[in-house]
């Protein structure tokens, strides 16, 4: 059997793409008709904003928890991997932005909204600005192209590290996050809030 030609290699892609970039703006439609705002309401044009405690929080392109959407590409790749094995590279790639996509509409619903401000350190958290939602799909992508570069044992320190340093720097992280969207723990919020500015 002959090895693929380049040209049958993005012939193969050319499907997949489509379909991820579909899905991504049909996100952003369901973002804007929920009444979310393109950039930061605050009138900040900054990129980035790391203050995870004020109203710049989820309204610019980065901020610490780009890093979280990171390890959802992590996550996503090993669970692609462990369905499909290394068949359909394209589309398993085209169903991690799909399946990313669908969670920034899903987390900027007031349901969720209400969730994160009842259960997190998010008290202020008014969801995301839609360029916010797009630089997160775009992290997750990154994070699924770092994993996909690595072997198992190294995906795995690269998802601890990152884990150990935004427990550090924000106290919260990817599994603190959906622990306490999931089960909320009083003692985990207690030792969040410590981090809380005063006032």
């Amino acid at each position: 059997m002959s090895a693929e030609s380049p040209e049958q290699t993005q012939e193969d892609f050319k499907a997949p793409l489509a379909v991820g970039v579909v899905a991504l703006l049909l996100a952003v439609v369901a973002l804007r008709s929920m009444g979310r705002v393109w950039w930061c309401q605050q009138g900040d044009y900054l990129p980035w904003a790391f203050d995870v405690w004020s109203a710049h929080n989820s309204q610019h392109l980065l901020d610490p928890y780009t890093f979280t959407h990171v390890l959802h590409g992590v996550f996503f790749y090993g669970l692609m991997r462990l369905v499909v094995g290394k068949r359909w590279k394209g589309w398993r790639l085209a169903a991690t932005v799909a399946l990313e996509s669908a969670w920034e509409v899903a987390e900027n619903t007031n349901t969720v909204i209400q969730k994160y401000r009842e259960s997190t350190i998010s008290l202020d958290y008014n969801g995301d600005s839609i360029f916010n939602s797009i630089a997160d799909v775009g992290a997750c992508v990154t994070g699924y192209f770092i994993t996909a570069s690595l072997p198992v044992a190294g995906s795995v320190a690269f998802f601890v590290v990152t884990e150990l340093i935004l427990m550090a720097w924000i106290r919260d992280s990817l599994i603190l996050n959906v622990i306490m969207l999931t089960f909320p723990i009083e003692a985990i919020k207690t030792w969040q809030s410590g981090a809380t500015p005063p006032g």
